[in-house]
């Protein structure tokens, strides 16, 4: 299945969702909080070619509401990133793959994991 919108009636609809983009910093401790957290707390994760970003998939909608310094949250009306476990998308990967996760990350709990990840960093950069 591919998210790319098309007239074809034969082919699924592709799921839509938002996309949260933080530093690859940030997002790799925020992976690391969520998947100790109680539950499988974690959805699809991406990361750029550069490894320079990663990005939560997020229910639709959710685009709307955040606010999050540091990272952007961005509609897709799911084009562009494909669920399929190999490449999702041009110059990116998965890190936590489609089939390892739920179908997309709370953004709840994204803001919350963030927002921990933030500190932990602050306060190791301090400790220099």
């Amino acid at each position: 299945m591919t998210t790319s919108r098309n007239n074809d009636p034969l082919e699924p609809a592709a799921p839509d969702w938002d996309v949260v983009t933080v530093p690859a910093r940030q997002g790799l401790e925020a992976v690391d909080i969520l998947r100790r957290g109680a539950g499988d707390a974690v959805g699809p994760v991406l990361h750029d070619g550069g490894c320079g970003t990663l990005g939560f998939l997020v229910p639709p909608g959710t685009a709307a509401a955040w606010d999050v310094p540091g990272s952007v949250c961005t509609e897709t009306d799911g084009r562009g990133i494909c669920l399929m476990p190999d490449r999702p998308a041009e110059d990116s990967d998965w890190l936590v793959p489609p089939g390892e996760a739920d179908l997309a990350t709370d953004p709840a709990v994204l803001r919350e994991a963030l927002g921990q990840a933030q500190r932990m960093i602050e306060a190791a950069d301090s400790c220099r």
